[in-house]
């Protein structure tokens, strides 16, 4: 849900929704194509490696790991619940891409911005001017790139919260929940689980399991699971798992509120890597960059790339 301390500037958030829009023009023409070689990577060691960070880390760290070449999988507390903070955003996407790929739903559908409807914390909508029009398109690139609380409610309205558990259930998801709208506790549909894990709730193998279904095309259907990988692509966050990545290519969304860090990653390296890190009960909530639990994922993104066999080089321009 992105509780941070204050709230940014006006105009960082409206230059990053500007760029944005660009972005999503400029998407069109579809991922870079070509790929080397496989890496088999030593899970025994980075299980090692990524237990030493988890171990020495004041908090409680869980992780999920898919190697989709080789289907290899490493897991700590994989089936254990932790809060996800706005990694649930990624379900809700992928409940609205259901929706209009069943007919139920467009991306061209209006959402009329009202007063009531703005919310603190991620987003830019929260400052837009009372009556603003998006489109469903519009709330849910918002959603996922900038993590907007606004754009979320807006979708939650019109999708309605159930569905999003229904769609989890059709996957497998049976842990993963979203409980309300974003600060908005009132319209939580499970109360007590909305204390106990605020915003949603799942578990580091279930979510890493949704983007894998992502990558292959699974999770709704090739096309839509394509256009939201692309829609995710363009997240911005880059303090936790994409610290130290070199810029590898990553499909992605984070979540963050005072004692929670999360975030999960379909990085596109010489092999495709699902990555889902989750910490809650962090001793360290302090909303600086180089908190504990965001320096603790940041190494382990590391790990995870350097089993891999690095960020591979940017094509060459055609």
């Amino acid at each position: 849900m992105h509780y941070r301390g204050g709230v940014r500037p006006v105009v960082s958030y409206v230059v990053i929704f500007l760029a944005g829009v660009i972005a999503c023009a400029a998407s069109v023409g579809g991922h870079r194509t070509g790929k080397a070689e496989p890496v088999h990577a030593d899970t025994a060691a980075l299980r090692k490696r990524l237990d030493s960070v988890a171990d020495a880390h004041h908090g409680i760290v869980g992780y999920s790991v898919i190697d989709l070449e080789s289907g290899a999988r490493i897991s700590r507390r994989g089936d254990e619940t932790f809060p996800t903070a706005s990694l649930i955003k990624v379900a809700i996407l992928v409940t609205v891409y259901d929706l209009v790929a069943k007919g139920q739903l467009s991306l061209d559908d209006p959402l009329t911005v009202l007063k009531i409807d703005q919310v603190p914390g991620s987003g830019v909508i929260q400052f837009l001017h009372n009556g603003t029009v998006l489109t469903v398109h519009d709330a849910a690139w918002l959603m996922s790139t900038i993590s907007d609380n606004t754009a979320t409610n807006l979708l939650l309205d019109r999708i309605i919260i159930r569905r999003v558990w229904a769609k989890m259930d059709s996957l497998g998801l049976s842990h993963t929940r979203v409980h309300s709208k974003t600060f908005l506790r009132s319209s939580s549909v499970a109360v007590d689980s909305s204390i106990k894990y605020g915003f949603g709730v799942t578990t580091p193998n279930e979510m890493a399991h949704l983007f894998e279904l992502l990558a292959q095309g699974k999770a709704v259907n090739a096309a839509a699971d394509s256009a939201m990988l692309d829609i995710l692509e363009h997240n911005g966050t880059d303090f936790m798992l994409q610290r130290y990545a070199a810029g590898a290519r990553a499909a992605h969304k984070d979540g963050e509120t005072d004692a929670v860090r999360t975030e999960c990653t379909l990085w596109y390296l010489r092999n495709r890597v699902v990555a889902c890190v989750m910490t809650k009960e962090n001793k360290d909530q302090r909303w600086i960059i180089d908190n504990e639990p965001q320096l603790t994922m940041a190494n382990m993104g590391l790990a995870i790339i350097n089993a891999f066999g690095g960020a591979p080089p940017a094509p060459a321009p055609q």
